[in-house]
């Protein structure tokens, strides 16, 4: 039952939510006074439906971070096949692991719907809470708005017409919507689902690189590419970024996982491996079994390296895959989205009804609505600066989250975390170095048309703060929580 507690300071502005997710928020906001008393998870309400278990929260990761192979390819175009086989061998250690790390601790110590949200705002106050919520929002639903984009290039290569002109901008939008749906109708459902095409996505890729084996030619992996071809830094890094990035998605949905605490460090344990593993096996096949110009490495080549390798059967299937992974890719990202609103709501950076949930589903509708409109305004970007749009903001949130990440360890030392990095402090800061350096590298060989995206956006986002402190002050909206003086506006 869900009970509303209006304020005895006869005002509309500030209210208590006895939900589930709101009791643990307030448990989180309490334990400032007391930081080394057991954080309580999200407790199930009698409307939820049942919370993720193991085996769709690993597919789940690997849909938020890669959903196969595909869009590794422009790796290759821009620095030739050793050095994208070196960025996909390398890059997961000095990213993907430390991201997933932090993720897994601080996860596990603040299991509620919000993740990063939480911990910004733990670490550093509202102002930075709704700041990092703003970034990694925006990035989020950018990212989203590739994947019927991604779906779009590969069905038009079996249906031309979508190529160009009204059929792929009505076909994008269709497909937006109907995907968004299916978002509505639950986690669970999504969850599962994920594995399912998780499972179908991957089956030709297997394929492709047992029949490539005998085909393979291991010199054609230490070239450095064509002469002539310039090599695209930009392009390159932004790929790698692109594909194996995201990882702290997943703690958006913390209060919806069965035993987050076991839970989380077992699945992104397992999605680490499981998303290199899909991504190299391929990249290795394909180079060493076809030779082609470095220029045809586009986004879908794997498709038409699948012709080649073992006939025009398993392009297509590649190319259904692709669909089927874009797919994927699109409801978990837009349910970490959804539920990062919800979430922001529960802590009062955003008004109550930004929480709201579905009377049928039980799902953040509001959320998933919001993004939906969002990533429908943006999908008729260029695809490039769809990618380099979103990896400048989310490189904007992930500093502020190592940031967090540290401080935290500092200011709360007694917190109770049942996974916890290995590292004291001073090892902490050194594994945070070399991804903070990489971001910066993300951001400084940006074009000036991402430099004035993320430039305006962070404006809106600080505005916005602003924005609500002056709701929260004029009691204009609700607010869920009570809050404490400190986040009160002076």
């Amino acid at each position: 039952m869900v009970v509303d507690i209006q304020s005895t300071n006869d005002g509309g502005g500030l209210e208590q939510r006895s939900t589930p997710a709101a009791m643990n928020q307030e448990n989180l906001a309490g334990s400032r006074e007391h930081p080394s008393q057991p954080l309580p998870i999200t407790t199930n309400n009698p409307k939820t439906p049942k919370k993720l278990t193991l085996i769709p929260l690993i597919f789940l990761i690997y849909f938020e971070v890669a959903g196969g192979p595909f869009g590794e390819e422009p790796a290759v175009q821009a620095a030739g096949p050793l050095l994208a086989l070196v960025g996909f061998l390398v890059f997961p250690f000095i990213w993907s692991v430390p991201e997933a790390l932090i993720t897994a601790e601080l996860s596990t110590a603040f299991p509620g719907n919000g993740g990063f949200v939480i911990w910004a705002e733990r670490a550093f106050g509202p102002f930075f809470g709704s700041l990092m919520g703003s970034w990694k929002f925006l990035s989020g639903v950018i990212n989203i708005a590739a994947f019927p984009v991604l779906c779009i290039d590969y069905l038009e290569k079996i249906i031309h017409p979508l190529e160009s002109g009204w059929p792929r901008h009505i076909s994008i939008l269709i497909s937006t919507l109907v995907l968004s749906f299916i978002n509505y109708t639950g986690l669970t459902i999504v969850g599962w689902a994920a594995v399912l095409l998780g499972v179908v996505s991957l089956l030709p890729f297997i394929i492709m690189s047992l029949v490539a084996i005998p085909k393979i030619h291991p010199h054609r992996w230490l070239s450095l590419g064509q002469k002539g071809v310039k090599r695209n830094w930009n392009l390159f890094f932004n790929t790698l970024f692109w594909n194996l990035n995201f990882w702290d998605n997943v703690s958006t949905l913390a209060g919806e996982v069965d035993k987050p605490q076991k839970t989380f460090p077992r699945a992104l344990f397992v999605a680490v491996i499981f998303t290199c593993v899909a991504y190299l096996v391929p990249l290795f096949a394909v180079i060493g079994a076809v030779s082609v110009d470095q220029t045809a490495w586009e986004s879908g080549f794997h498709a038409n390296a699948a012709e080649m390798i073992s006939g025009r059967w398993l392009k297509i299937w590649i190319e259904v895959g692709a669909v089927l992974s874009a797919i994927g890719l699109f409801e978990a990202q837009l349910s970490s989205s959804a539920y990062q609103i919800e979430g922001m709501a529960n802590l009062a950076i955003l008004p109550k009804f930004f929480g709201a949930r579905s009377k049928w589903f039980y799902t953040p509708w509001v959320g998933i609505l919001l993004s939906t409109l969002i990533t429908i305004g943006i999908s008729y970007m260029n695809f490039t600066d769809i990618i380099s749009s979103a990896n400048f903001l989310y490189s904007l949130g992930m500093l502020l989250e190592f940031a967090s990440f540290i401080w935290l360890r500092r200011k709360l030392p007694e917190i109770r975390r049942p996974y916890r990095v290995p590292l004291r402090i001073p090892g902490a800061v050194a594994m945070c170095l070399i991804p903070s350096a990489f971001l910066i590298l993300i951001m400084v060989i940006a074009t000036k048309v991402v430099y004035l995206v993320g430039g305006l956006m962070t404006v809106g986002a600080i505005g916005w703060y602003f924005l609500m402190n002056f709701c929260r002050k004029k009691k204009v909206f609700k607010y869920s929580i009570v809050e404490d003086e400190e986040r009160l506006p002076s």
